[in-house]
């Protein structure tokens, strides 16, 4: 169930043996919503979640650096390779 499909979405969902139902029709059939479940897709699955966190370079990290620009000059010095010296 959902507001729109996209074709692809659709194809996916029919070859499955589901079928797609927009809220309207959902409400026509099962009035009440029984035996309905309601899914949802993941909440933090924006890319601006992954900056959020501990902080880039501490141990057990897994947060993303805001850099400027990903060039050769911009945050990939010592402290940041084994092959430049040392990791931090």
């Amino acid at each position: 169930c959902a507001l729109r499909f996209t074709e692809t979405a659709r194809k996916r969902i029919v070859k499955a043996g589901g079928e797609c139902l927009t809220f309207d029709k959902l409400a026509l059939r099962s009035p009440l919503g029984k035996g309905t479940v309601l899914l949802r897709g993941p909440v933090k699955a924006r890319e601006a979640e992954r900056y959020f966190g501990k902080a880039p370079g501490v141990p057990g990290s897994h947060t993303k650096q805001r850099v400027r620009s990903k060039g050769r000059k911009f945050e990939k010095a010592r402290g940041k390779r084994k092959s430049r010296g040392y990791k931090a």
